[in-house]
């Protein structure tokens, strides 16, 4: 646990925590807010500095985190596990109306491990439910996908949607090209330009390079 603390300390301290939270204040309000009703109760897996935990409405917000120093930037109302994804019983069953989260599958180990996950997360959704997963698109993100130290486990758009139906889940909504692939760079992040880039699906044709897959359970 102190190695990911150590990891995502360097990663996110070059990305700057003030910037990322003021992009995810904006996609929350202008794009995911529109996708998850206000009285949901949202579990946020994987949760890294409460990015999107923290912006998203939602009645009860719920997150869990094998990174120690993650509570540290939660908000009051954020429930909070220090705890594996491989299994959310500490959490509880049928609990979640949403379970969101973004950079995560990259990091497991293989694809056993991801399915143990899958099936962790139908477990905490209610029935009908919906698992919103953003991460790394390999078949447009190949050459950057292996700049960073944890990443694991290459996944496309297609591949992801298999492993989540064979593991009980409909796909409601596949996105191949969405969010680019990093903001560990000089690209503008400026709440009007995040804004723009959100009406402009066109242009996630072009700088998309993660996915957003959306399942129900």
């Amino acid at each position: 646990m102190s190695d990911l603390s150590k990891i995502y300390k360097d990663r996110f301290e070059q990305t700057g925590l003030l910037r990322r939270d003021r992009v995810w204040k904006v996609l929350c309000k202008h794009f995911f807010d529109q996708k998850i009703p206000q009285n949901a109760t949202v579990l946020d897996l994987a949760c890294g500095y409460g990015e999107f935990i923290n912006n998203v409405k939602a009645t009860r917000k719920l997150a869990v985190d094998l990174n120690p120093d993650a509570p540290k930037y939660l908000n009051p109302e954020v429930s909070f596990w220090n705890s594996m994804a491989t299994d959310l019983s500490v959490v509880g069953r049928e609990v979640a109306d949403v379970v969101f989260t973004s950079n995560f599958l990259e990091h497991l180990r293989d694809k056993k491990e991801c399915d143990t996950v899958l099936t962790a997360v139908r477990e905490v959704l209610k029935p009908g439910g919906r698992f919103i997963i953003m991460g790394p698109n390999i078949r447009y993100a190949y050459k950057e996908y292996w700049d960073f130290y944890d990443h694991y486990l290459p996944l496309s758009h297609l591949s992801l949607a298999e492993g989540l139906r064979i593991a009980g889940f409909r796909i409601e909504e596949n996105i191949p090209r969405f969010m680019p692939y990093t903001m560990n760079n000089n690209a503008p992040t400026n709440d009007f330009f995040v804004r723009a880039y959100l009406r402009m699906p066109l242009a996630w044709k072009l700088l998309g390079k993660q996915f957003l897959v959306t399942a129900v359970k």
